[in-house]
């Protein structure tokens, strides 16, 4: 159980929140949208909970979301995200999909784990105890919001058994000690500042800020050795270096970065597995490897690999070498969404990562596991998609302090992908895995579709990795061939009325952005284009040296182009210049570790949904405005 809060700190936010209420504004009655804060403030009042306590935890779980009756990673659902197990369904991990290695080197056989399914762990099934509460059903609190709330008010009323809050808040977390307490320290905080929404369906929902409340002090959660932030719950869960038969070893590689290597990006993956079968796999010395696991239900973090070492996780090693990957309990499309909870955490753990190594806080550098590039083009089909079309990268950018879209100029030839997250609904299909065509569940997603016409009857670009055969992408979920994400910079190629065309893996790629309705925002940066006087550029997956570069007794990588070009009058946003760079990491002993750093310089540039890198010397950089 939580450690309770010193009896005056308890009597303090209990006289604060209560104060709170009473200056609360007096709210409309009839205004549909308002129904939600209406079913707050009366299920507030039947169990004597304090309205900003309901509210608070509710943000902090759901953000007020109904998400369409559909679960959390955790199994949890509706507004109050009671729990139900039973609707959960098996899973494995997402490295066990596809044709993937995730170590991602030539020089090493290919790495193909194999986790096999897993039942979601046992956990408390809130739904049930809320239903015993309320004499009702599962069903009905699985998918009325309005009896959701209830279930969640008559929960919390339950849970205080000594008049103190915070202690039966960090208790409806699910956790126990550390993990609870930074559960009911952010509700506490969200409280304190107050918050304000329009949620996925449409509610108008506010929780009016209470700025004398006394919030809790700890002290710092963080183990010795741990990587983390303050005012988040870390754990060690180590990864093991270990000899296997063989000359094999697993499951990471010792380095020490950023002295040997810049670290040049965060990786955001999610498990597709729950969260004890995954920590289970990130122990096996002959599985793969990630620094960091964010658990759903409260945010909790660990850490496998400490960062100056090198991952298995991105499917490219010149990314690998260079990245820090985390893993979100979640998955990509089976009808589940990410909590709260876990993307504050994830927040907090990037903005103390990028700020240690130096890492900007924009979508080229922060990138997710679908983002990052093929090595060779036999290994793009098999790349990874997570964390998928639902990762809300504005909202998350919002919780980094650093916000995507809207510091352009009107007409600049340089976009932000930003749509609206909730309003924004491709209709992809594919989701539950039991046929591409079957259509998801509509949800508010990042992602917005491409077409090769500025019509949405026209067919979808084609992209050459993905499809050799030369045929258009699809709606299919996993297809990222004629998609763009949120936060993503593209060059402006044309605009017809209320469509706008961007340059996409050597196309011009269309999709609707009419005024009142804008779902790309002028920007300002850097593009790069063709040198004059060549007609195309090759594209790369990785910034590897000239073979010059290369000590005796370490093999040289090939330079190996992907199917793309770069044709003369296209445009690309430029991430940055980057040496070239590869790390020789093939014995179990470091020693014979080496950084090979050669002369040729490469473009990091946003070439289709993925990044990719052209050599400095074929482009020219030039500012877009």
């Amino acid at each position: 159980m939580p450690m309770p809060v010193p009896r005056t700190a308890a009597v303090a936010a209990t006289v604060a929140l209560l104060t709170g209420l009473a200056a609360a504004p007096a709210r409309a009655q009839a205004d549909p949208a308002s129904q939600r804060q209406r079913d707050f403030a009366a299920a507030a009042k039947e169990f004597n909970v304090p309205e900003n306590v309901l509210l608070g935890v509710s943000y902090l779980e759901s953000r007020w979301d109904a998400n369409a009756g559909t679960p959390s990673t955790a199994a949890g659902y509706g507004p109050m995200h009671l729990t139900d197990l039973r609707e959960a369904g098996v899973a494995g991990t997402h490295h066990d999909e596809g044709t993937e290695d995730p170590r991602g080197d030539d020089a090493r056989p290919a790495v193909h784990p194999q986790a096999g399914p897993a039942a979601p762990p046992p956990t408390l099934q809130t739904v049930d105890e809320a239903a015993q509460l309320l004499r009702t059903d599962a069903k009905t609190l699985r998918t009325d919001p309005a009896e959701n709330i209830r279930g969640g008010a008559a929960l919390l009323a339950k849970y205080n058994t000594d008049g103190n809050w915070y202690n039966a808040v960090a208790r409806y977390s699910g956790s126990t000690g550390d993990a609870a307490q930074t559960f009911a320290d952010e509700v506490f905080d969200t409280i304190k500042t107050g918050t304000a929404r329009t949620t996925d369906d449409g509610q108008q929902v506010a929780l009016a800020p209470t700025p004398d409340l006394a919030v809790p002090q700890h002290a710092d959660r963080t183990p010795a050795g741990v990587e983390c932030p303050r005012r988040v719950t870390c754990e060690s869960v180590p990864a093991p270096y270990q000899e296997l038969p063989k000359d094999d070893y697993g499951n990471h590689d010792l380095a020490n970065r950023p002295e040997s290597q810049k670290i040049d990006h965060i990786v955001i993956h999610d498990t597709e597995g729950y969260w004890a079968n995954v920590l289970d796999l990130v122990q096996d010395p002959t599985y793969v490897s990630w620094h960091y696991t964010i658990r759903s239900a409260d945010g909790l973090i660990a850490q496998h690999v400490p960062t100056k070492d090198v991952a298995w996780h991105a499917g490219n090693w010149y990314v690998n070498a260079k990245s820090i990957g985390i893993e979100h309990e979640g998955f990509a499309a089976k009808g589940t969404w990410y909590t709260e909870a876990m993307y504050r955490s994830s927040a907090k753990l990037v903005g103390y990562l990028s700020r240690k190594y130096g890492i900007p806080l924009d979508r080229a550098h922060i990138i997710g596991h679908d983002n990052v590039p093929g090595t060779t083009p036999i290994t793009i089909p098999g790349m990874h998609w997570d964390p998928g079309p639902y990762w809300d990268w504005s909202h998350y950018f919002d919780l980094l302090g650093a916000p995507l879209g809207g510091f352009g100029l009107p007409g600049s030839s340089l976009v932000t992908i930003d749509p609206d997250f909730a309003k924004n609904q491709p209709a992809f299909t594919g989701c539950d895995k039991s046929g591409s065509g079957t259509p998801c569940a509509p949800r508010g997603s990042e992602a917005v579709v491409l077409h090769s016409e500025p019509s949405e009857s026209s067919p979808l670009l084609v992209d050459i990795g993905l499809h050799p055969n030369g045929t258009p992408s699809t709606m299919d979920v996993a297809d990222v061939g004629s998609r763009v994400a949120t936060g993503q910079r593209y060059a402006v190629a044309e605009v017809r009325g209320d469509w706008t065309a961007i340059w996409y893996l050597g196309q011009k790629g269309w999709f609707p952005n009419p005024r009142g309705a804008r779902v790309a925002k002028p920007a300002i940066g850097w593009v790069v284009t063709p040198k004059p006087g060549l007609a195309t550029v090759p594209v790369y997956g990785r910034a590897y040296p000239e073979p010059e570069a290369y000590p005796a007794g370490v093999t040289v990588q090939a330079i190996t182009p992907l199917p793309y070009s770069l044709s003369a009058g296209q445009k690309y946003s430029s991430g940055g210049t980057v040496g070239s760079e590869y790390y020789w990491a093939t014995t179990f002993d470091p020693a014979n570790h080496v950084v090979v750093k050669g002369k040729l310089k490469y473009v990091q540039i946003q070439f289709g949904h993925r990044i990719a890198f052209v050599k400095a010397d074929d482009v020219r950089i030039v500012p877009a405005f």
